[in-house]
Formats: C-alpha cells, structure tokens, sequence
C-alpha cells in the first residue's frame, strides 16, 4: 500500500525537480510510512510512499524496465500478479523483485493500455513512458484505490489524494460552487468533480493519458457489458458462495498478518468465515475488529462476538462514543474534501483499533452494491407497486401529515422508516427511482438554504445528472441491476470506498474487498435482479449462498448498517460544535447559505420537532473544511459580492 505523486512537463525536454515530487509525496506519509523513492526524467517524474506487504525487502519503488525507459509507481495489490509474471517472463520480461507493482510495469510493457482490463487487484498506478514522453495513470475496477489530477499551463500533476496536488502553488484553489451544490444533496462529490475546478478524479475503471499539455480519459473495463445469463437458484448460489471464497483466498496474499472489519452483518461475516477458512490452510490466525455503542438501536457488538466466535477468531472491540467531537477537526481536514457520510467517524475508529495489531484488514465492502442490501431497493418496489393503486394527493396529504409526528431517537425505528419513505415518494426527483431515497435536500430546500448569490450560481445546473447517466448507462431491461449498477458506479466509488480508503489510511492501515473482485461483480451481474432484491427481499441469492457457512440469527436479521447516532448527539453532546460552526456571524462571512435558514433547522432538531442532522452536519463538515485550508478557498466573484 502506497501514495503516489507524479509530474509531467507540457514541454517534454524541460527538467522536473526531486524536490517537488519528494513534497508532494511528503504529504501522503501516512498511506507509505516506511519508505519513499523518487525518479525523474526530462518531462516526467514519479514519487511513493511505501506501507509493504508484498517483496518487503525488494519491492522498492519506483520501478524501471530493462531499457531504463518506462518507470512505475502503484498503490494497491494486483491479487492475480503471479500469474502475470509467469505469462510476461515467457515472453521475455525480466523482474528484479517479487512486488506485484512491478509486473504493472512489465505489462504495459507487453500490451500497452490494454493491460489494464488484465490486472484483478485494488490499484491506482502511474508510468512515465520516456519514449514517447507519456505520463499513463489508471485506476481500479470499482474505485477502492484513489487519483487525482490537476492540469495547468505548466503540466500534469498527479497524486493519491487532494492534499499533494495542493502542494503546488501551480494548482489553482478556486472553489466549485456546483460541487457543493452537489455535496450538500448527495453528502459526498460524485467523479470526476472535486470541491476546486482546477482538480478532478479519475473515475474507477478508467486510465489517464498526457501527453504534450492534452488529456485523455478513457473507461477500460465496465459491468454493464457483463451479459445476463439464465440461472437455476441453486446453480447461482453455489457459484456465489465458490467465487466469495475464492476472492477471499486470493486476498489473503501478505508477507505481514492480516485481520477483518467484523459488524455481524451478512457481508461482513461472510468474509470473516471464508477468511477463516483459508487462513486454517494457510496456517495463520485472524484478528476480527468491531465498534459498538451505549445506543443499544445502534448496538452490533453482540452479532460481531457470535461470530467470532463461531469461527476461532481473535477478537477485539471497543465504543463509539459522543467524544469523537474531539476528533472531527483532524479527520475532516484530513479528507481534503468536504465528506459527511457520518460513518467516517467509526470507520477511523476501527481502523486505528486495527492498526495496533495488524497492517491490512478484508473487509464486506461491496455486497450492498452486487446483491441489493439497502432499503432504498425495497422503498423503490414498494413505490413501484403502491403508485399504480394510490393517488399522488393522498401520498402529500399523508406526508405533511407524517411532518408533524416527532422522528424517533432510534437508529431507524418504524416512525423513522414512514417518515422517510413518504419524503422519497412524494419527492419531485421521480426520475431518480431509488436515489430518491440517497439524497438529503430537494430542489425546495435548496432554494430556501442558499442565498441568492449561490441559487444564481447552481440553481440552474443540474445536480442529478452523474446519477441519471450512471441509471441510464445500464442497457439491459432489468430494474434491479440497473440500480445495482448505478451503485456499484456513484455511492460505492464516491461514498462508500473513499470513505474506507481514508480513514484507514489516516491510520496507515490497508482494506480489502473481496467482493470487489472482478470474478464476483461479473458473476453477480451476470444474475438477472430477481435473484436478488425481491419485493420487500434482498440479497436473496447471497443468503442462499451462505447457507451452512452463517447463522440463521445472522442470516436472517435486518440490516443495521454502520453508523452512529449524530442526530442525538447534535441535540446533546455536539450541540456546542454545531452551534459554533453554523453561527449567524460564520455563515453571513460565507456568503453561500442563508443565517435564518440554518437557525430554523437547528431549533427545529434541538428541540425534536423534525431531523435535520443530514443538512446541519453537512454543513458543519462544509465550515470546518474550508477553515482548514492552509490557504483560503477562492470563491467565484458572484458570491464573494453577496
């Protein structure tokens, strides 16, 4: 595991400091505590930090071919690299080490960008191909590893994260009005925005080429090409459970222990047991990790410990408590972006609990996504089936009558779940389908939350449209998939996973996924929907697959998710927090919402009337990271003058 940086000139002859590299990379320390190299040629440059797992004492980046012409750095773990370096060694290439980054190297060597669709990891690599003065970046399937890039007048800058393109004065900090339009609907900014105009991900499943000052993107690999094939249940759930075990076997390559991310939900379990299998043959142990908390609507740790148990894991828990107040400074400024998924909170905890014992963890990251968890699928059918036989009045009248009944403190709850199912069906964003019930502020909202500098500026945009082409990008007739697919493109990648990745990361801890492997998404995409969300049913072929290998009390409960109880906690514990961030003197310096606005939300959720945690907390993350630059946000003219 990695942080990576590189350069490239517009004008290739023209020299590319160490120095440069060597600072931009200085701010990813804790992705590579270990180690750091630097290469640098006329018109390009590379530079690392190294957490090892693989080749510990020779995999020293970066990495060079035998003409000393085409240079590489990676981030990640490339799962099928023995078998690439059998294949490449037969045609000729010679390796100096054991590391799988190097095998990157050799085949693009061999097959040029081709070679990216024939790599199976969690991966974001760079080379400098001296030859024709290329820089080549590409990024993992699903999006579990990061990139970023900023192009300039002077060139290309590239980097693991936001902070080491912002270590140049070259990258412009102007800010994107459009992409907080977007954080503040969605939670997170959907690739390839970011919150500065002058920076961009690169999407999942996608390479960068730059070359005399041009750019080009281009997506190498895509599940929706994945046909749909006919399946029996008992054919697809073996299949299911074959190809989950597998992919957890090849995951479990490491020169260093490794534990797992254990919640007690299926996915989770389900890597904890097949991890457990393995590591019997494997001869090792496995340390699981959970977070609990006092809110026993909230509580997992009992699931967590069943398994555990069931299975001869070494088991290690600990609480999640109102005190991560003392956290939220460091961790939202080390997110670079605003991010207010709130589960980034437990996610760190977890993983700094992880990092006291091992290096990596595997964890369920993915199963959502492939085999329909989330209640927003049952919401979508139910709607689906109610809207042919219940007037539109009827869904309003029973919505502004469900607005005045006060939300529950419980995580969910039923009052929670009516509450919440009636503001997505009587949502205006009909054409969403299921991401009706995936965003926070409706085009109302947002109207009485902004000021009329910042509507001016986004209110014409269009804030859905990353969403609907990701619905749209799915050709096959099927419903289910198609909202598995926009998942698996937008919440997964630019949700889920940066969530994961960062906050492990802030701890020098690497994640795995291994139903991310391409053999799982492909095969659960080769399933029609109806194997897996089935009216109010979900993860039906999955849970047949773990049948014999999980509990039925496992199996068979509802889904939780990991969260934690903010809407409490702003009533109560992180009132004062909020009170301060959202101060009428803050906002009014902004400039971007309205001071009424935000006083209203807050009076209504301290005092229980209604959960505005989703917005306040959104907004909270918005001042504290703007705060927290080292050099101040430049705000487009229109809303500085308001």
């Amino acid at each position: 595991m990695c942080g990576i940086v590189a350069i490239a000139d517009r004008d290739p002859r023209a020299p590319v400091s160490a120095d440069a590299l060597r600072a931009m990379a200085r701010t990813l320390v804790h992705r590579g505590p270990e180690d750091e190299g630097v290469i640098t040629r006329p018109g390009g440059g590379l530079a690392f930090r190294r957490l090892s797992f693989m080749d510990i004492p020779g995999g020293q980046q970066p990495f060079t071919n035998e003409a000393g012409n085409v240079h590489v750095v990676g981030n990640g773990e490339i799962y099928n690299y023995p078998d690439l370096r059998a294949q490449l060694t037969s045609l000729g290439h010679q390796f100096r080490s054991g590391s799988d980054i190097e095998a990157v190297l050799h085949a693009y060597e061999e097959w040029g960008y081709e070679s990216f669709a024939r790599l199976r990891g969690m991966f974001a690599v760079a080379l400098y191909d001296e030859r024709t003065h290329t820089l080549v970046a590409a990024r993992d399937r699903a999006g579990e590893k990061p990139l970023f890039y900023a192009p300039t007048p002077h060139g290309l800058f590239l980097g693991s994260e936001v902070k080491a393109l912002l270590a140049r004065p070259e990258v412009p900090r102007t800010f994107d009005l459009a992409a907080l339009d977007q954080f503040l609907t969605y939670e997170y900014v959907i690739a390839p925005r970011t919150l500065f105009t002058s920076i961009r991900k690169l999407p999942a499943a996608h390479y960068l080429v730059y070359r005399e000052g041009e750019v080009h993107v281009a997506r190498y690999w895509d599940v929706a090409d994945t046909p749909v094939r006919t399946w029996t249940d008992a054919d697809a759930a073996t299949a299911v459970r074959e190809a989950l075990a597998a992919a957890v076997d090849r995951q479990m390559m490491s020169d260093v222990p490794l534990g797992v991310f254990l919640s007690g939900g299926i996915d989770s379990s389900a890597i904890a047991a097949f991890m457990a299998d393995s590591a019997r043959r494997r001869g090792v142990t496995v340390t699981s990790f959970s977070m609990g908390f006092r809110d026993q609507s909230y509580n997992e740790l009992p699931y967590a410990r069943e398994i555990a148990q069931r299975f001869g894991l070494t088991h290690v828990e600990d609480m999640v408590t109102p005190d991560v107040a003392g956290l939220f400074d460091p961790l939202v400024s080390h997110l670079d972006e605003p991010f207010a998924d709130v589960s980034f909170f437990p996610t760190y905890l977890v993983s700094r609990l992880a990092r006291q014992h091992v290096k990596g963890v595997l964890a369920g990251d993915g199963g959502d996504e492939l085999f329909g968890g989330y209640d927003a699928y049952a919401a979508q059918a139910l709607a689906a089936r109610l809207s042919r036989v219940t007037p539109d009045v009827a869904w309003r009248l029973a919505d502004r009558v469900a607005r005045l009944v006060p939300p529950s403190a419980q995580k969910k709850g039923a009052i929670n779940k009516v509450k919440r199912f009636l503001e997505g069906v009587t949502s205006t964003e009909g054409a969403l389908g299921h991401y009706r019930w995936m965003t926070f502020m409706d085009a109302a909202s947002r109207r009485r939350l902004y000021t009329p500098a910042m509507r001016e500026a986004v209110l014409g945009g269009d804030v859905h449209r990353e969403v609907r082409e990701a619905l749209g990008a799915y050709r096959a007739d099927d419903p289910v998939n198609r909202e598995l697919y926009a998942d698996l493109r937008v919440y997964l990648a630019d949700d889920i996973l940066v969530k994961v990745d960062r906050m492990s990361m802030a701890t020098s801890l690497e994640t795995r996924a291994p139903f991310l492997d391409p053999e799982v998404m492909e095969l659960a995409f080769s399933m029609p929907g109806r194997l897996k969300v089935r009216g109010s049913e979900r993860k039906i072929v999955l849970k047949q697959a773990l049948r014999g290998v999980l509990p039925d009390s496992i199996l068979f409960r509802k889904k939780e998710g990991f969260s934690i109880p903010m809407k409490n906690w702003l009533r109560q514990e992180l009132q004062p927090l909020m009170r301060d961030l959202l101060s009428e003197e803050r906002l009014t310096r902004r400039g971007l919402v309205e001071p009424t606005e935000i006083a209203r939300l807050i009076r209504e959720h301290v005092d229980g009337r209604a959960n505005h945690a989703h917005q306040l907390f959104s907004l909270m993350v918005f001042e504290r990271w703007a705060d927290a630059l080292e050099a101040p946000v430049q705000l487009p003219r229109v809303v500085a003058a308001s």
